[in-house]
């Protein structure tokens, strides 16, 4: 078997992501990257042997050698590339979230159905541990029907990550109720079996807005990565604009009755998200999402809290980042890029996920105001659930 030849277009934070599909003989190997920062290229590229560098995505796009791309650029960008790899013919991995609209979303999943371009995009947390673990338990029935799902996710290091960069700013991210709770979004969808079609949000920025800025156009320091200062109040060189909020809460009905609540703070000690989903018979529960960690359930009573719990289910060990779902992710990527096929991710759930954080978001800023979740064109969904393919017409 020939390798797939793979593209990176960005080399950024995520291309450690693109690592994965370079097994050379091996089933894939990426042979061209491209960054429209000349000293990402030379950081950078070394890493995929010699491959051919591209500062214009296009120009890496001209090229008949490639057969699939790794969108890894910021979400701004993702509909403008995305749809330009599409129209090029080139099977795309398209990092989440899809993108920072709604629109942006429908774009991209138009012009996969109008090129008939295979399209796929990253919700890795789908590939991670816990949350098979956890889909697990509520699909062989031991807690029941779900009805209601709670997620709290405690970011500690939210000031360097999201609030020393583009991340910080609206015009880039939406905010971070859709950048960062993308994928939290999608696992709630994928674990309670509906999506979100009404949401009410607060939020505000807390902490970060009053701290030290960079001025624009002042890079990074180097170290930025590597310092976490605490408390946070001490963190400086802040990106030049923040006008995301740093905590937030959201309310979801999704479309099959489940209730759901999700909660965001980017300045905890501890990092860890935490979920519950109740269902008719039971309740689970994860205490953390390593390797060792713990997945409870409780499914007798009714009693008083029991540590001891039910059921309970340790986290499997695992290799690589993200619990090991980023070699996951790729793999399954490069294997729908050759054959097709069923996916553990969606398109259309990708889509769905940044509606209900962008209505969310909306939200929060008009006062906590309901939202209803702008639903997806039916031929759009019918050509994504039929396996990226036209579904036959019924004979007359």
């Amino acid at each position: 078997m020939e390798d797939l030849r793979v593209g990176v277009v960005g080399l950024g934070l995520r291309a450690d992501l693109a690592l994965a599909a370079h097994r050379p003989g091996r089933g894939s190997a990426v042979t061209a990257v491209c960054d429209t920062d000349p000293e990402a290229i030379r950081r950078r590229a070394t890493d995929f042997g010699d491959p051919l560098t591209f500062t214009d995505h296009r120009r890496l796009l001209d090229r008949d050698d490639l057969d699939a791309v790794l969108v890894l650029t910021p979400d701004d960008t993702h509909e403008r590339i995305a749809v330009d790899c599409l129209g090029a013919g080139k099977a795309v991995y398209l990092e989440k979230p899809m993108h920072i609209t709604v629109e942006g979303c429908d774009a991209i999943l138009r012009a996969a159905r109008e090129t008939g371009t295979r399209l796929y995009v990253g919700h890795n947390m789908r590939h991670m541990g816990v949350v098979r673990i956890m889909r697990d338990i509520i699909g062989r029935g031991l807690i029941g029907e779900p009805k209601t799902v709670w997620v709290r996710h405690f970011v500690s290091y939210g000031g360097d990550y999201y609030f020393k960069d583009w991340h910080a700013e609206r015009e880039r991210t939406t905010g971070l109720l859709l950048q960062k709770a993308a994928h939290d979004l999608d696992v709630v969808h994928w674990l309670a079996g509906g999506y979100t079609e009404r949401v009410n949000a607060f939020g505000d920025l807390m902490l970060y807005g009053g701290l030290p800025r960079r001025a624009l156009g002042t890079p990074r320091p180097d170290d930025w990565l590597r310092r976490f200062d605490w408390p946070p109040t001490r963190r400086r060189d802040l990106n030049h604009r923040i006008d995301v909020e740093d905590v937030s809460v959201m309310n979801m009905r999704l479309d099959n009755g489940v209730i759901a609540a999700y909660q965001q703070c980017h300045f905890t000690p501890d990092y860890v998200r935490n979920y519950t989903v109740i269902g008719t018979e039971g309740r689970l529960e994860n205490f953390g999402d390593r390797p060792g960690d713990t997945v409870k359930v409780w499914n007798t009573g009714p009693t008083g809290y029991r540590d001891d719990c039910d059921l309970a289910y340790e986290v499997p060990a695992a290799d690589g980042s993200h619990g090991g779902a980023d070699v996951r992710i790729i793999a399954e990527f490069c294997r729908f890029a050759r054959e097709g096929g069923h996916t553990d991710t969606s398109p259309v759930a990708a889509r769905m996920s940044v509606a209900a954080g962008h209505a969310a978001t909306l939200s929060l800023r008009d006062g906590g105001m309901p939202y209803d979740v702008p639903p997806l064109d039916p031929g759009l969904a019918a050509y994504f659930d039929n396996g990226q393919a036209e579904p036959a017409t019924p004979a007359s």
